[in-house]
């Protein structure tokens, strides 16, 4: 399983913000390798000097320490994800989930629940794909150590402070921040296989072509 961590603002109907990331969410690898490519600081990073919007920390995550090209690196991650079929990714915030303060307890508890099920796939029946494409699939609730973690952990757009209309402006902030960041990359040495992950998250293409784009099983049919 590999994960990635989001800091994410509060979001609400009087502010929205990319903040719409519910407990944890999975990712099919085509996805997954965009959220590499852009691999965003988030709110209150120590780490960077702007006090608004989202910034980017590069490749993987790890381009202020690389050499070369920024293109060569996500050929390479693209090679990774392809030759890795049984690797599952995560997404998951900290800081907020919507309107709610968590600071890193999201982690903690999806890194609980994920390792009690001993990486296995999630089922059809336990997963819905999210509001957001980018945001891959989220499950409805989750049961650990007995209690029940309901919808509003999950779909964002349920919270009472949220709402639909704020969601899908927060989900707009966040397609347009992987849009600047995902064009650099459409030039002549891109992976034709990258050039077309690329080019379906810039014409705003649904879950199910992404889930195509690189055909890896992420969700079992057992119930």
């Amino acid at each position: 399983m590999r994960s990635f961590g989001v800091r994410c603002p509060p979001c609400t109907r009087e502010t929205p913000t990319y903040g719409i990331i519910g407990l944890f969410h999975i990712l099919p690898p085509a996805l997954a390798w965009l959220w590499r490519l852009v691999a965003p600081r988030g709110h209150a990073n120590p780490s960077i000097i702007q006090t608004e919007g989202m910034s980017s920390e590069g490749v993987g995550s790890y381009w202020p320490f690389a050499t070369g090209r920024m293109v060569d690196q996500a050929n390479l991650l693209l090679r990774q994800i392809e030759e890795t079929p049984l690797v599952k990714y995560a997404l998951i915030p900290n800081q907020h989930i919507g309107a709610w303060k968590t600071g890193f307890m999201p982690q903690w508890v999806t890194r609980e629940y994920l390792a009690r099920r001993g990486g296995a796939m999630f089922s059809n029946e336990r997963l819905m794909a999210s509001r957001c494409p980018l945001l891959g699939w989220n499950p409805t609730s989750i049961v650990i150590e007995g209690r029940t973690i309901g919808a509003w952990f999950f779909e964002v757009d349920k919270q009472p402070e949220v709402g639909e209309a704020a969601y899908d402006q927060g989900a707009a902030i966040l397609a347009d921040f992987f849009r600047r960041e995902l064009r650099q990359f459409l030039c002549d040495d891109i992976d034709p296989l990258g050039r077309q992950i690329i080019e379906c998250c810039l014409d705003n293409g649904p879950l199910s072509d992404y889930a195509k784009l690189i055909p890896h099983p992420v969700l079992s049919e057992d119930h």
